[in-house]
């Protein structure tokens, strides 16, 4: 298939992007979006032009890096699917594809279509683990968990920190990605010790980081390639408001 792009060039945090058309031919139906900007910057490469920057990892659906806005969209129009993971057979001979980086004012522009997401490490840091013995590596059942908790933190867990939360929340809110990082460890009973240090301080992180708050869009929902559920949310909510209420004071 034949595809006219148009891609955010920007070459640093500090310069003024815009918007670059491309021309792009015999672009394979099965190829995956990133093989398609591979292909793309083999050819400007070729012509003596500079590629474009993008960010990319496992190309599996686990790393979170393949971070694009497609036509409007967080990671393109499948829904449950990175962008590593969609594929040309999406588009159409003739489409106009516009590709863009996050949009939001905690995710500075790096260059082109990589961001800077260093602001969720900050979240993680401020409390995203557990005070846990290093010792030998427990049995498996020796901590009996019911079922419908474990499914519950592995449901939380597969959030990959991508950011397409943010990007398609029209408050640039981190509120879904947080309430997952919080989730999965308040679930377990190895995170309970510390669950009302964790949601302040998580929650604190966030508000300094510059992310906007929740509305109740639920656009993150909707863009979340893992389909994490916003209900985590409510239980973060839940969970801060008692933490503030009972805990603040001594923590």
């Amino acid at each position: 298939m034949d595809l006219e792009l148009h891609v955010w060039r920007q070459e640093s945090s500090d310069s003024k992007g815009r918007m670059v058309k491309y021309s792009l031919t015999d672009v394979s139906a099965n190829s995956s979006f990133l093989e398609m900007l591979d292909k793309l910057n083999e050819t400007l490469v070729d012509q003596g032009e500079e590629s474009i920057a993008f960010d990319h990892d496992c190309r599996e659906g686990i790393c979170g890096m393949c971070s694009l806005m497609i036509n409007g969209k967080a990671h393109g129009p499948d829904g449950g699917t990175t962008t590593c993971q969609l594929h040309m057979r999406s588009f159409k001979d003739g489409d106009k594809i516009f590709i863009e980086p996050w949009r939001a004012k905690a995710f500075p522009v790096l260059k082109d279509l990589m961001v800077d997401r260093g602001a969720f490490d900050k979240i993680i840091q401020s409390g995203g683990f557990v005070s846990v013995s290093t010792g030998g590596c427990p049995d498996a059942n020796a901590l009996p968990i019911p079922k419908n908790i474990a499914d519950t933190a592995m449901d939380a867990a597969a959030c990959i920190g991508c950011g397409a939360c943010v990007a398609s929340c029209k408050n640039a809110s981190a509120m879904l990605f947080v309430s997952a990082k919080v989730g999965h460890l308040a679930e377990l009973p190895q995170g309970k010790p510390e669950a009302a240090r964790r949601v302040l301080s998580m929650v604190n992180a966030m508000d300094e980081q510059g992310f906007g708050n929740c509305t109740n869009q639920y656009e993150c929902e909707a863009a979340c390639p893992k389909d994490i559920s916003t209900s985590f949310i409510a239980k973060m909510n839940r969970a801060f408001l008692k933490a503030k209420i009972t805990y603040d004071e001594d923590l």
